[in-house]
């Protein structure tokens, strides 16, 4: 059982966490001036330490170097005692398992760091074999260029074994590399405390290279309190090879990160570059209105040209395109690089959280992956005709390669540019005829769209096959026919949050229903893991999800995936909105 270790915040992989020691630390952490190593088994046995509440003790232990058979790990892998004070154990990717220590030490460590596969292999081997609530610690390989990739990939603990050598040798760190300080004409990312590079001794160089190891610490804690390192790692990741191919190869561990990311986040998401495509967030929504999302419009489609300005309906070319369209058209917007948004969805995120390098020219790479996001969205959904009021460059490309793959007309616009007066004229023409949908229609669909896309397929029709709409987007009012208000439109998430009666109205339908089992109690403000008797599989952070036990029933917002609730015996669940007491 986890005693000594909490997390406090999750960005991916990558948590803010406290170590509960006499003076705590907060982690992503240095970990040097408070771990104590008891020792190696392989030369004699080991007595048990005493321990300390002052400090995170390494159990007596076997360290396996890289490439030791597995046959072997397991013959001589170490069994952990239960104690009662901040411990360690030694594991390797093989070795890995509940020991119930508050940390574990990845033997590999110096193994693998510097080879993307490798890392990402035993990283991920040992953060799923590990309790969720303990810390990971790897020791002798953090430099102040590669420490936001190593907590990125589910590091908490490093130490400056590595940099101190480093100094030692004359080697000078920085964010962005190292430098021999023979080669210098000045010295880079220099601290006030760095004295004159003509006075710069290697003692000097050591002390620089853990302030900059610790400073690197600090931005990446901040990076993900706010929930934006990815942005800060696609920089990063680019000044060392290594940490390129390791960006890459956790891209490509799609499940171990989408576990661990929120659902939904009120900060901003950076496109800067195509590695953008690749991101949990914008792989999940692609795959949610291509998958779950259903059109309920039997208007044309007409896609147009995201806007700058979020929500795109604040835009002026989206006013624009709205009084053209006049309600006779369902509107869906193509962007790179979320794919297609349909205009019920403007407001989730991340359609409307997302921010653009905007050049005007498209990357091979975005062409395809919006392509192949538009055709699949044309496969699932039903639309007469669609009208493709888009600019030339990359727009119309995308849009044909998709006509020429799929059964429905495609017709264009456009005449120089989407805000024209012909063009707008044009696209005014084409919908010549066609019958107009009603507020009431509007409101209704994009309610049904929302919970399709948050619940899951025919979510939508299940949870409200009669309703009442009050309000205005983006905070509509949920009702059922007899004005009971069941939800509301939360407008910096563009999600849906239930009340109680709407909670147990979701628990009785048969839409997807993400449940937390608590314990005999009735929670006030939060649940704590330790009340978590189980979860659903599928619940992720900022989920909405429905709290039952025994004498309580309630309804809030998950602070930590399912398999988290379950395998945590620290920190906060969920964020219960409404209770009752049901004894």
């Amino acid at each position: 059982m986890t005693e000594y270790f909490e997390v406090h915040a999750r960005d991916g992989a990558a948590r803010v966490g406290e170590l509960r020691l006499r003076d705590p630390v907060i982690t992503p952490a240095v970990a040097d001036d408070f771990v104590v190593d008891t020792g190696s088994l392989w030369a004699a046995d080991c007595d048990l330490p005493e321990g300390s509440e002052a400090e995170l003790t390494v159990l007596p232990h076997r360290s396996f170097p890289t490439g030791t058979d597995p046959a072997v790990q397991e013959s001589f892998a170490v069994d952990y005692p239960n104690v009662d004070y901040p411990s360690a154990g030694v594991v390797t990717g093989q070795t890995a398992g509940n020991y119930g220590c508050d940390a574990y030490v990845l033997a590999t460590a110096t193994g693998v760091v510097g080879h993307g596969e490798s890392f990402r292999d035993e990283v991920i081997a040992v953060r799923e074999a590990v309790p969720p609530d303990t810390a990971l610690y790897l020791a002798g390989v953090a430099t102040p260029a590669n420490v936001a990739t190593l907590v990125a990939a589910g590091v908490d603990l490093v130490d400056t074994k590595l940099a101190r050598v480093k100094g030692r040798q004359g080697i000078y760190l920085t964010t962005e590399g190292e430098y021999h300080l023979d080669e210098l004409h000045e010295l880079p990312e220099a601290f006030p405390s760095d004295p004159p590079l003509s006075e710069f001794t290697r003692e000097d160089c050591v002390s620089h290279n853990v302030a900059a190891l610790e400073s690197a610490l600090g931005t990446v804690r901040t990076r993900i309190r706010r929930g934006r390192l990815r942005d800060y790692l696609e920089g990063q990741a680019r000044h060392e090879n290594w940490l390129t191919a390791t960006f890459r190869e956790f891209d490509g561990e799609y499940r171990y990160l989408e576990q661990r990311t929120p659902v939904v986040r009120d900060t901003e998401l950076s496109a800067a570059s195509e590695d953008t495509l690749r991101r949990v967030e914008i792989q999940r929504f692609t795959d949610r209105v291509t998958s779950r999302y259903r059109n309920r419009f039997s208007n044309p489609l007409v896609l147009v040209p995201c806007s700058a300005r979020k929500p795109y309906s604040d835009s002026q070319s989206h006013a624009q395109f709205h009084r053209a369209i006049n309600y006779r058209g369902h509107l869906a917007s193509i962007t790179s690089p979320i794919g297609v948004v349909p205009q019920e969805l403007e407001c989730t995120y991340p359609a409307q959280h997302y921010d653009a390098v905007v050049t005007g020219h498209w990357t091979e790479g975005e062409k395809d992956f919006v392509a192949r996001v538009l055709q699949r969205y044309l496969e699932r959904n039903d639309y007469p005709r669609v009208i493709a009021h888009v600019p030339g460059e990359g727009y119309r490309d995308i849009c044909e390669r998709v006509a020429e793959n799929v059964d429905v007309p495609f017709e264009f616009t456009v005449e120089d540019h989407p805000t024209t007066s012909e063009s707008l004229s044009n696209l005014s023409d084409a919908l010549a005829g066609e019958l107009k949908y009603s507020k009431r229609e509007r409101q209704h669909n994009t309610v049904r769209a929302i919970a399709d896309y948050q619940f899951g397929p025919g979510a939508g029709d299940d949870l409200f096959p009669d309703l009442q709409t009050t309000s205005r987007h983006p905070k509509l009012q949920v009702r059922d026919g007899s004005g009971t208000q069941l939800a509301a439109q939360v407008p910096q998430y563009g999600v849906l949050s239930f009340t109680l009666a709407g909670a147990r109205h979701w628990a009785e339908s048969d839409a997807p229903t993400k449940r937390v089992e608590i314990d005999s109690f009735v929670p006030h403000g939060s649940v704590l893991a330790p009340g978590v008797v189980d979860a659903s599989a599928d619940i992720r952070a900022g989920d909405e999800v429905v709290v039952e036990g025994p004498v309580a029933f309630g309804v809030g917002r998950a602070e930590m995936s399912g398999p988290e609730m379950r395998d945590s015996t620290r920190g906060v669940a969920v964020e219960v909105r409404h209770v009752e007491d049901n004894a």
